[in-house]
């Protein structure tokens, strides 16, 4: 049993070696895997639907690819759970929605569809806010999805079911999506590495929910490594997504090689973006946290983006897209919905078009005031959240004494660089007195996931954070 647990928690680069070299039965992991998910899985309802029966006969076909001396893909074998906003073929799609419960789409979205030919095996799907519109996952389809450090906490959202399944060792790695922190939000809250791509760096398509402008599908894992293997697998332009970017990606996996190596790197550090209230806790520890770049060669300073309000220019744009998009849910299932999801809708179909076009103009400013700032330095870090992660259903509105919103007190720092494009990560810096984790975030220039790879992998040799381990695991 202790052998399996240390599989479970094993980075996934040495268990695709393991299989690769056939010390390890894709079957085997992939049972380790089921196990541990029926067992643990109550007590944090990270997945809203387990593929035993699929994922078992891929990972026969896996073994028997092996055994016949197959070229094998970078993650053949590796079990891999989605987000269940992604189309699955034949397996059931919420999107954390009671509308959707039965939905089972016929194809998969292009995502999932890359992953597979990087040889991943897709073990279930992850819980969700609905549609992906909360920074907490809450739905009506069950349970919240619960922290493993503490299942009386958030484990964030809206990937908040791949966040509590990586850390948990439910999985060695997760597909998550970004619109405004998802994906950050629950690697900061479950001490876990996550990052979200530039913008349009990995295709759209099949999928649910809006955020057209502003979401990203990226990876959650333990280990950097993993995180860029993942990334490799799903990034590059897709024809089925006008948005994607075009240009072939950088190595992302030799990215990480290059980490402490690399630089010396111009780093500014804001402990509060300008604008934000954050807990004495979690400011001492990414300070100090940033503070680690300097020894390891690099300047580091304190600086914030001179950008204008991110809020005021979001909210608009997100409101009518998701409207667009989802708006007929109002209609045909309002009884089913959220109320966060119905009050957001309701709001969407009331903006008018000259306020979605004074956002857009707004989203050019703070995207041209960000690339400015990124002309002094190669490297942003701000605390992941303002917070640790608090009690499921009671957001803080006070923080550091200071009167906070409930929708964005405790995630101030994530939804600015969806708006501008960044590639931002959270990786893991410490615990608060309550053992909760807290994480920095590493923003870097449109275009450059490899340096914020690189910064990433260089910060986890200099403080590794694997080790460590939640009560729920």
């Amino acid at each position: 049993m202790a052998a399996d647990r240390d599989l479970a928690f094993a980075p996934a680069h040495q268990l695709a070696s393991l299989i690769r070299r056939r010390k390890l039965s894709p079957v085997e992991l992939v049972d380790i895997y089921l196990e541990r998910i029926d067992r643990l899985n109550p007590r944090l309802n990270a997945y809203l639907t387990v593929c035993h029966d699929l994922a078992r006969a891929a990972a026969r076909d896996a073994e028997a690819a092996v055994m016949r001396g197959e070229e094998l893909p970078p993650l053949h074998g590796v079990p891999v759970p989605i987000k269940d906003l992604n189309w699955t073929q034949g397996v059931r799609t919420t999107g954390g929605s009671l509308a959707y419960k039965d939905f089972v789409p016929d194809d998969d979205g292009a995502v999932v569809e890359r992953l597979k030919q990087a040889g991943a095996i897709v073990i279930g799907k992850t819980n969700t806010s609905e549609l992906g519109q909360s920074a907490t996952t809450e739905n009506r389809l069950g349970d919240d999805c619960r922290n493993p450090w503490d299942p009386a906490c958030t484990s964030g959202g809206s990937s908040g079911g791949a966040g509590a399944a990586v850390a948990a060792g439910l999985a060695p790695l997760a597909q998550g999506s970004d619109g405004g922190g998802s994906i950050r939000i629950p690697a900061g809250f479950c001490g876990v590495y996550g990052i979200k791509p530039t913008q349009g760096r990995v295709p759209g398509g099949g999928s649910m929910g809006g955020m057209p402008l502003f979401s990203q599908s990226g990876p959650l894992s333990r280990a950097v490594r993993d995180a860029a293997l993942l990334l490799a697998a799903i990034a590059g332009h897709d024809p089925r997504d006008p948005a994607s970017l075009r240009e072939t990606p950088p190595d992302f996996v030799a990215a990480f090689r290059r980490g402490k190596r690399s630089g010396p790197w111009r780093i500014a550090w804001s402990p509060d973006m300008g604008y934000a209230a954050v807990d004495p806790v979690v400011r001492q520890a990414a300070e100090a946290a940033a503070r680690v770049f300097e020894g390891l060669g690099h300047k580091v300073e304190e600086a914030t983006p001179p950008i204008d309000d991110p809020f005021a220019v979001f909210g608009p744009i997100i409101l009518a897209d998701e409207f667009a998009v989802s708006g007929h849910l109002l209609e045909e299932h309002a009884h089913e919905l959220m109320p966060y999801v119905r009050a957001a809708l309701e709001r969407g179909q009331d903006i008018r078009a000259h306020e979605y076009s004074k956002a857009l103009r707004g989203l050019e400013r703070i995207r041209l005031q960000m690339a400015e700032f990124f002309d002094l330095y190669d490297l942003l870090l701000t605390p992941t959240l303002a917070v640790p992660a608090f009690p499921v259903g009671e957001r803080p509105r006070l923080i550091a004494g200071v009167k906070v919103s409930a929708l964005w007190g405790a995630f101030p720092f994530t939804m600015p660089f969806n708006l501008t494009g960044n590639p931002a990560a959270s990786l893991p810096c410490g615990f608060s007195p309550a053992g909760l984790p807290i994480g920095l975030q590493v923003v870097g220039r449109c275009g450059e996931e490899a340096t914020v790879l690189r910064a990433s992998v260089a910060f986890e040799e200099a403080r590794p954070w694997a080790a460590r381990r939640p009560p729920v695991s």
